[in-house]
């Protein structure tokens, strides 16, 4: 997903268009906003973790732009192409390095892992709504 400060600076086409350029191919997209309780639901897995309220606050601050993306191996291939989670140390040409401007406002979240990347595009699509 683009997120929020990305979409407020104005990035979120050429996020997009980068992402499109490298390959990944886009089979569901929506621009939306998360509530507190919305961002809470989908950042549950770091509850336990210092950053999570700031995490939270900052998810639900604006809208965000939330994709399916599909390519061979997808989420490894993302992970590498947005880069490193803080954007200090991201890659040079990577979407991070590029866009991002904290370790929270770092233009773009990925899923981790191929099951989480199921119940994440579940989380804001229906099968109805993937091509």
């Amino acid at each position: 997903m683009v997120k929020p400060a990305a979409v407020a600076d104005g990035h979120a086409a050429a996020i997009l268009a980068k992402i499109s350029a490298g390959g990944f191919r886009i089979k569901a997209l929506k621009m939306t906003r998360l509530s507190k309780e919305q961002a809470e639901r989908f950042y549950e897995v770091h509850k336990e973790r210092p950053f999570y309220g700031s995490l939270v606050k900052s998810m639900s601050s604006g809208p965000i732009v939330a994709a399916i993306l599909e390519k061979n191996n997808a989420v490894e291939s993302f992970r590498a192409y947005i880069g490193a989670t803080n954007p200090a140390e991201a890659a040079d040409d990577t979407i991070r390095k590029i866009y991002g401007k904290s370790i929270e406002d770092n233009a773009v979240h990925g899923s981790d892992s191929d099951e989480n990347a199921c119940i994440e595009s579940a989380y804001f699509f229906s099968q109805f709504e993937q091509f």
